[in-house]
């Protein structure tokens, strides 16, 4: 049985040791890293399942990282910060990651973030179902198996939460979601107060989709509901 590896990318030894020792629990395997230079080199040389990255790094930031990460691999990434503004959030989520906690934190809360990025990655790795097909609407096409975004005919570069937002509301047009019922479907897990996660990543996908210029918008805000699918 394959080992799951996490990248623990802190330059503060005693935080990384202690994340080390509650996945270690979970039976994962860890590789530590004390600055961006380092997590990107453990990148390149071994097969990462996911990646816990501070921000404040030496040498090279979280977020560049987390760019430098995005150009080749989807492994889910956590920010594990002590910035703590909604900016700094926003950000985090814009640039790459999935998940976001900021210092001090719980232990225990973080490897059930971990359990559940996993599970999710995990999902989308398996064969697509016969269900999963193509679909088209409005100049979009969204192409399941691939994970590949078209809009008239230009590549959609989406970071892969994006995508399964994207996908979920596509395959349902005309049906509302509230951001409860988006996180628990695309994350995989119980609702963490982040319906300002979920709009992070729609207004992410707005800009990328033109949808912040366009009258006829593909993905429509219901407010005091949620959002849905304009076919």
């Amino acid at each position: 049985m394959k080992l799951i590896t996490i990248l623990i990318a802190d330059d503060e030894q005693e935080i990384a040791d202690l994340i080390e020792l509650h996945l270690r629990k979970e039976g994962y395997q860890c590789i530590k890293a004390a600055d961006g230079q380092e997590a990107l080199q453990a990148v390149q040389y071994h097969t990462i399942d996911l990646a816990i990255l501070d921000i404040m790094m030496p040498k090279m930031d979280g977020y560049e990282v987390t760019q430098r990460i995005r150009e080749q691999h989807q492994f889910p990434i956590i920010f594990l910060s002590a910035k703590t503004s909604d900016l700094d959030k926003i950000t985090g989520l814009v640039r790459g990651a999935d998940d976001y906690m900021t210092k001090p934190f719980n232990p225990m809360e973080l490897v059930a973030r971990v359990n559940a990025q996993l599970r999710r990655a995990m999902q989308f790795s398996q064969p697509a179902s016969k269900q999963q097909s193509m679909i088209e609407a409005g100049g979009l096409v969204i192409l399941p198996e691939q994970r590949s975004v078209t809009l008239y005919g230009d590549p959609i570069e989406l970071t892969p939460k994006e995508f399964d937002i994207l996908y979920l509301l596509a395959s349902y047009p005309k049906k509302v979601f509230s951001a409860e019922n988006i996180f628990q479907q695309v994350w995989g897990d119980a609702y963490f107060e982040s319906s300002n996660t979920v709009m992070v990543h729609i207004r992410g996908l707005r800009k990328k989709l033109k949808d912040d210029v366009n009258k006829n918008k593909l993905i429509k805000t219901v407010w005091g509901v949620g959002y849905t699918f304009n076919a």
